[in-house]
């Protein structure tokens, strides 16, 4: 959630902290604060609301020269959104950031009471900082009060600190939230994530829980909490800076589902070869898909939805029960229903989900074998999984993903071909011929995509409107409830998502005059049943918008409005279904005047409880 950048080097980085925070807005913030060494001390601002608050502040300070600083972007968690509660926080000594929860906070706040500490915010992390400030003043070493604190510190946290006596120093510590460190010339940053230091360097280290980092401007080292020094290999980023930028669009969002195509293409050609899926044995060896005889997944929001697509391809061309869990129900299951000889799948874009990642710790301490399906190189959940498929869709910045999600169901399907090809289920003609239906997903994508100035001006119909159904069968059931969560998300309308033939059971009591309702029939095997609940939902006089294949559009005639899609095999439409729910929430959210990449409330990377 909370975004943290640091720099400390040569050059003025004044302008530097509050440019490279507006890299990381994706993530969710309600306000951002800097703090950074100037004339022998430390200089704080700090502003509620959107980061264009922070940078007049900077401006209204006339010049500013400074090369070691630290900025944030708060994700509420504790106390609301106030400039008293923004980060950094500071004490007499000390100044720092935060991205997580302090779960003693109160004890700890207590006792630094007791000491005389005054608190002017409602945070736990002013805990920290002057715990940090207590231990300085007891022994006078930076690095010592930082790792004596943490021993006293619960919970989860990614901290960036200074101190007023060292200003060429930052340290930073992860333990369990996300902390990336960028390895320049002369120059060094931490950051929660890429995009922020991307413009200035494409190596980097990816820290672990339990570390710590001491950046000056001439070299990183690495520690554990008893000073014991780790050596750490950097990584490359194999994209540009180019890539989070809008290049022409008016919104992220509209960016990214305009790169779907490129997405399928590079996560699904490279594990193409000779007309068949095949994964690296690091990725996901054979005989693991071979000897599994139950599947459990596990993911959050959109990532579940794949996740239940996952659930419909591996069950119909596998024949293996797969038990699809939200992760944080997962975690408070007590005895979880997971064994040794079962299959864990864990899906994340950014494979920081603190939900996904201690529901997958849980998996392996029953013995699970895990797999992630991640977007990040090098990310927590993908470092903590026994395998990991990477789905390569690149750089994702709005907030509601979109092509991220695509990636996630295409590699539903090459994991469900593999499966039942070598389990002796799927003939190997049978296999290269549907591993040829999936290479021309890119293209099938693309040609929808073309058709955007219909879905812009179907969301005239809509925009409107407080109250939106969603319905499905099958797998389209799965397509319906990703468009309503991509709806409500970025357009606040209410929206809500049924199994089609539940509808009598109950909901159908909320279908009244004018109601807008988009029924998808997708799946040949369900078309009729599909069809008379829509016509059910039509005789109530909803305003019903059909999203079909072309060989139903005649049945479907009498809907108000009817968008068609290329047949595929039924397994394949999720990812064709995805593309117009996915423009008509982001045209709906744009004539509502809404916040699109940064929708409120919401953050890309979810790292608290």
């Amino acid at each position: 959630m909370c975004g943290i950048f640091g720099y400390v080097g040569r050059q003025n980085c004044a302008k530097m902290l509050v440019e490279s925070l507006a890299t990381l807005e994706y993530r969710g913030y309600d306000s951002s604060g800097v703090a950074f060494f100037e004339d022998g001390g430390i200089v704080t601002l700090k502003a509620a609301g959107r980061i264009e608050n922070l940078g007049r502040l900077l401006e209204q300070r006339g010049e500013t020269f400074t090369t070691c600083g630290i900025g944030h972007t708060r994700w509420a968690t504790h106390g609301g959104p106030t400039d008293e509660n923004a980060h950094p926080h500071s004490s007499e000594h000390i100044s720092l950031l935060h991205n997580g929860i302090i779960e003693n906070h109160r004890e700890l706040k207590e006792f630094l009471q007791r000491q005389g500490y005054t608190f002017l915010s409602q945070t736990d992390t002013e805990s920290a900082v002057h715990l940090i400030d207590y231990h300085y003043k007891q022994c006078g070493d930076f690095l010592d009060a930082i790792i004596a604190a943490l021993k006293e510190i619960r919970g989860t946290y990614a901290f960036g600190i200074i101190c007023r006596e060292e200003p060429g120093k930052l340290i930073c510590v992860r333990q369990e939230n996300p902390l990336l460190l960028g390895v320049g010339e002369g120059e060094n940053f931490m950051a929660s994530d890429i995009p922020a230091f991307i413009k200035y360097t494409k190596q980097y280290l990816v820290m672990e829980p339990g570390e710590i980092a001491i950046l000056e401007a001439d070299g990183i080292t690495v520690v554990d909490f008893d000073k014991t020094p780790i050596l750490k290999q950097p990584l490359t980023v194999t994209w540009d800076y180019e890539a989070v930028e809008k290049g022409g669009y008016d919104h992220f969002m509209l960016k990214e589902i305009h790169e779907t195509p490129l997405a399928l293409r590079n996560t699904i050609a490279p594990r193409v070869e000779d007309g068949l899926v095949r994964f690296g044995e690091e990725e996901l060896p054979d005989e693991l898909l071979r000897q599994a005889g139950r599947i459990t997944v596990l993911a959050c929001g959109s990532a579940m939805h794949a996740g239940m697509v996952a659930k419909g391809v591996i069950e119909s061309m596998c024949h293996v029960p797969v038990n699809l869990e939200v992760a944080s129900e997962f975690r408070g299951k007590n005895p979880p229903l997971i064994g040794p000889n079962d299959l864990t799948v864990v899906l994340s874009q950014s494979g920081e989900t603190l939900d996904t990642m201690g529901a997958l710790k849980l998996a392996k301490c029953c013995g699970s074998k895990v797999l992630a399906i991640v977007n990040v190189v090098g990310s927590s959940i993908a470092r903590e999984a026994d395998h990991a498929i990477y789905t390569w869709a690149g750089p994702e910045i709005a907030v509601a993903t979109t092509k991220a999600y695509s990636a996630q169901i295409a590699v539903a399907y090459m994991l469900a071909a593999r499966m039942a090809y070598v389990k002796g289920l799927l003939p190997e003609a049978e296999f290269r011929a549907f591993t040829a239906r999936l290479l021309t997903l890119p293209e099938q994508v693309k040609g929808l995509l073309a058709q955007e100035a219909q879905y812009q001006a179907l969301a005239r119909a809509y925009f409107q409107s407080d109250n939106l159904f969603f319905i499905g069968r099958g797998l389209d059931y799965a397509a319906a409830l990703e468009g309503s969560l991509k709806l409500k998300e970025i357009s606040y309308i209410h929206s809500e998502a049924y199994a089609a033939g539940e509808l009598k059971h109950g909901s159908i009591a909320l279908v009244t005059d004018g109601v807008p309702v988009i029924a998808l029939a997708t799946q040949s095997a369900l078309a009729e049943k599909a069809v008379s609940n829509i016509r059910e939902v039509d005789a109530r006089n909803a305003h019903v918008m059909a999203v079909c294949t072309e060989n139903l559009a005649e049945s479907l005639s009498f809907v108000k409005d009817l968008i068609t899609l290329p047949v595929l095999p039924d397994l394949l439409m999720p990812s064709l279904a995805a593309i117009p729910l996915q423009l008509l929430a982001y045209h709906i959210a744009v004539l509502r005047g809404c916040d699109i990449d940064k929708p409120r409330n919401l953050a890309k990377s979810v790292t608290v409880e």
